[in-house]
């Protein structure tokens, strides 16, 4: 199965911690040593950290659809945004908690959440779905080729 392991924001994140500041390093060191292990395991599929809130954009679409407006970070409630995500490739949700278990403070000196969801496959929407996905992923690989 696949998972999305969120850390969730903070104010220092959302305040745009930079390379310099105190603890980059050894944060950047520790995280390092942690998805070396993932990919040694053969666990991580993607990691990425995201800018604060205020570097985005939100589009909120109204309930029939025809409506999209835009707003501008930043973004008031740091408990709901998220500062870095992975996606996992697990046997159960179980082993990603185990994983999160060891994983270092991502934002040392706060209180920090990480979340894991499961990702939805292509099958639980139906055979018929799943193999139109694949075909589509076949397209635009053949296309970033050309």
């Amino acid at each position: 199965m696949r998972v999305m392991v969120m850390v969730k924001a903070t104010k220092k994140s959302e305040a745009g911690v930079h390379p310099g500041d105190p603890g980059f390093d050894k944060l950047v060191e520790e995280m390092g040593k942690f998805n070396d292990e993932l990919v040694k395991a053969g666990v991580i599929l993607a990691a990425d950290g995201l800018h604060p809130s205020s570097r985005g954009k939100r589009v909120r679409v109204s309930a029939s659809g025809e409506k999209r407006t835009v707003v501008d970070g930043p973004f008031t409630e740091t408990k709901e945004l998220v500062a870095g995500f992975w996606i996992w490739q697990v046997k159960s949700i179980e082993e990603a908690v185990e994983w999160v278990r060891r994983c270092p403070q991502p934002m040392p000196g706060e209180e920090t959440e990480i979340e894991i969801r499961p990702i939805i496959e292509a099958e639980e929407f139906g055979e018929e779905f799943a193999r139109g996905k694949e075909e589509r992923m076949r397209e635009v690989q053949r296309r970033t080729r050309s």
